[in-house]
């Protein structure tokens, strides 16, 4: 056996061990664990074994069975214990969602203390992380992920949230902190699941999870998701459909590669909700469309490539390179409220159509190695991340007649566009920025029980900026920013329970982050964000895991009006997110698992930005929320969940005129397991008591009432 190999060892829940091949372990432990078949979709307490490989007696870095993950590489880009994440880390495993039915970023993020679900226009993911809302701040496996799209579920096995700044992971952004999912690779075993999903709202939707060995040096995989729903929105509908093959291939005792194909299609009705009036949103049948359906749509469609490669240098030293190219070519259109209900009952309706197709092309490339220096164990990484970014952008505003808006009554709020074409504000441009980032991150066991985390990261970041709509007199404009990005933590592990560690983060977000620039902000130095927290996990028993983080989070040099040249801005403002954050996962006893988070979050602007005064509250920041899943396996193949979602009120945008009432949202579940073991049905109840709410917002006048009572019925199988 090489030294990859040796000594490891695969167990099964049957108790059995046995020793691999090597070419079969090399693969086994580079692809970190193995589970035949027991995923997302397949039946619970499948009689199909699960297996793991672990090294020196620890859980692989890998799929997480059951409602608690032990090790993460997010924050650390090493196999790291959650335990020692000198960071707030919320890890949503795929047996949660697959218990409540989770079809969206949105499902997850409600159970993610400190993060909250934003509207996105009714045509993206959006979060807000620690009063930070973004588009941009998503990755999957690592690399950057930020086009303006819906992501799925279907072939994700984990999804990982980091609170915090993440500069010397992430690079540019990521203020609040980064959302990563993890996706499901191919194992050298088998691998068989489907489900089909029926619901409320003609909701049908099926997915499929395959795969299996070829040989000692290959191995396959396949996921694939189709769905159709319409909605209790009158005139909102989904359509979507993606397809991910994968395989992992192994050329020599040391090498591992695999690689990965995704196309994902996905069109919806652009939904942005109804509008508000004297100061909450406006009271009226959650099932009101306010604009027109029939011209509000959005289409997304991403092809992604990726490749993975795994190699055992010798001498301790592992090379790891991820190489990802994906083409989004996303378009939308929205007919919406622009305003309030006014005295009169009647509120002005606006348009607009937007195309987007961007191309990211992402390297990077990490040496990691451990070695004893000093008297001490040091884990050491040293990376180096290249990207370029092509984006084109064109908008059209919509036209009711002569004007680009139109007066309607709330009682009858729709209007149709006579023509869409480009107003003098509109963009049309190319944008493309250039990535270079090399970073370096010590973890030192200083003794078994005090250990040290320390980074930098340096970032070379430009954006050309094409002006294609003003033909006169084009804006062509440039910038190149250039910065480091330190982090360190402190980690205190007193008994094998409990951990405690207290920590310093920082990030940069230049003004070209979201691939855009214009005159008045191309000269503006970056944003920088700077997060202080102590936390704590303790292990309430082998399984149950309670956490705590208490942090302050500054975004300095927010922009605000530049007095002495109105039109442009200067970098003096502040925003400041205070709170706590608590988080409970695993097994409560035997047959009671619990997924359960905490925030209390005091977010608002301390020095005047370009958003609102001092002292105004941040939006879509409620100052508590808390979210709790129970699952009960009841015995005789029955099971039953029970969740409660709670969130007190929240302004809808820093202006602070318009409030979103608090709510309390109870969910359900019951679960039969058949005798054979493989096959499940789940009937999952959202909103149990019809409860009516507001579960998100875009602004003040696009507010998203939430969903009244709803079921589906989902039959799993393993084969």
């Amino acid at each position: 056996m090489n030294k990859l190999t040796k000594g490891r060892t695969v167990r099964a829940r049957a108790n059995l061990h046995f020793h691999l091949r090597p070419s079969v372990a090399l693969t086994l432990a580079a692809v970190a664990q193995i589970c035949v078949p027991g995923m997302a979709a397949a039946a619970e307490d499948s009689n199909l074994p699960s297996v793991t490989v672990r090294a020196k007696g620890e859980q692989a870095d890998g799929p997480v069975t059951g409602y608690r993950a032990e090790r993460s590489s997010t924050f650390t880009k090493t196999d790291t214990p959650v335990k020692e994440v000198p960071a707030s880390l919320t890890v949503v495993p795929g047996e949660v969602m697959r218990d409540q039915a989770m079809r969206s970023i949105s499902d997850v993020i409600r159970y993610v203390p400190g993060a909250s679900a934003h509207q996105g226009e009714g045509n993206r993911d959006q979060v807000v992380l620690r009063g930070n809302a973004t588009t941009a701040d998503f990755f999957v496996d690592g690399i950057r992920d930020d086009a303006q799209t819906f992501r799925d579920l279907y072939n994700v096995e984990r999804v990982e949230v980091l609170k915090g700044p993440a500069g010397m992971v992430f690079g540019r952004g990521g203020a609040g902190g980064v959302v990563n999912r993890v996706t499901k690779k191919p194992v050298f075993g088998h691998v068989g699941a489907a489900e089909v999903t029926v619901g409320q709202d003609s909701q049908l939707r099926g997915s499929v999870d395959v795969g299996g060995k070829l040989n000692d040096a290959a191995a396959w995989r396949l996921n694939a998701m189709g769905e159709n729903a319409d909605s209790f929105r009158n005139g909102v509908d989904l359509k979507r459909y993606a397809i991910n093959p994968t395989v992992t291939l192994v050329p020599g005792q040391s090498t591992v590669l695999t690689l990965g194909f995704e196309h994902l299609r996905d069109e919806r009705t652009a939904d942005r909700g109804i509008p508000s009036r004297s100061g909450g949103p406006f009271d009226t049948d959650p099932a009101t469309f306010f604009g027109n359906a029939d011209q509000s749509l959005s289409k997304a469609t991403v092809d992604g490539f990726s490749a993975t490669l795994d190699h055992e240098l010798g001498g301790g030293v592992r090379l790891k390179n991820n190489f990802r190219a994906t083409r989004y070519d996303k378009f939308y259109q929205n007919v919406y409220p622009g305003g309030a209900v006014n005295a009169s009952g009647n509120l002005t309706l606006s348009a607009y159509n937007n195309s987007n197709k961007r191309t990211n092309i992402f390297n990077q490339t990490d040496l990691t190695t451990k070695v004893m220096a000093g008297g001490m164990e040091h884990t050491l990484l040293a990376g180096v991340e290249l990207g370029h970014q092509d984006s084109q952008s064109l908008r059209n505003t919509g036209f009711f007649g002569a004007a680009t808006s139109t007066t309607v009554s709330a009682s009858n709020p729709f209007a149709t566009v006579t023509r869409f074409q480009p107003a003098a504000t509109d963009a049309n441009n190319r944008v493309k920025a250039d990535i270079a980032g090399i970073y370096v991150q010590d973890q030192i066991a200083l003794t078994k029980q005090w250990k040290v985390l320390a980074g930098v990261r340096y970032d070379h970041f430009k954006v050309d900026f094409d002006d294609k709509r003003t033909l006169t007199a084009p804006v062509d404009l440039a910038r190149t920013d250039n910065a480091f990005s330190p982090r360190l933590g402190l980690i205190w592990t007193p008994t094998e329970g409990s951990t405690y560690y207290a920590s310093y983060s920082y990030a940069v977000l230049p003004s070209g982050e979201q691939l855009s620039l214009a005159p008045n902000t191309a000269d503006l130095a970056p944003e920088k964000a700077k997060n202080f927290e102590v936390g704590a996990r303790w292990d309430l028993n082998q399984a149950l895991t309670l956490s705590a983080a208490v942090f302050r989070l500054d975004r300095d040099d927010v922009r605000v009006a530049d007095p002495a040249n109105p039109g442009f801005f200067v970098k003096t403002g502040q925003q400041r997110t205070e709170g706590v954050e608590l988080g409970l996962q695993g097994d409560v006893m035997r047959n009671w698992q619990v997924f359960a988070g905490y925030a209390f979050l005091d977010g608002r602007i301390t020095k005047a930005t370009s958003s609102g005064p001092a002292g105004a509250k941040i939006g879509l920041v409620p100052e508590h929320a808390l979210s709790i899943w129970n699952k009960v396996t009841l015995g005789g193949g029955w099971g039953a969940g029970l969740g409660v979602v709670y969130q007190s009120d929240t302004y809808t945008s820093f202006t602070n005129t318009v409030k979103l009432p608090g709510y309390t949202r109870a969910d359900g579940a019951v679960y039969y397991t058949f005798a054979d073991g493989k096959t499940r049905l789940a009937l999952n109840v959202e909103n149990l008591f019809d409860k009516k709410y507001y579960a998100t917002a875009n602004g003040d006048n696009n507010i998203s009432p939430g969903a009244p009572r709803n079921a589906r019925l989902t039959l799993a199988t393993a084969f």
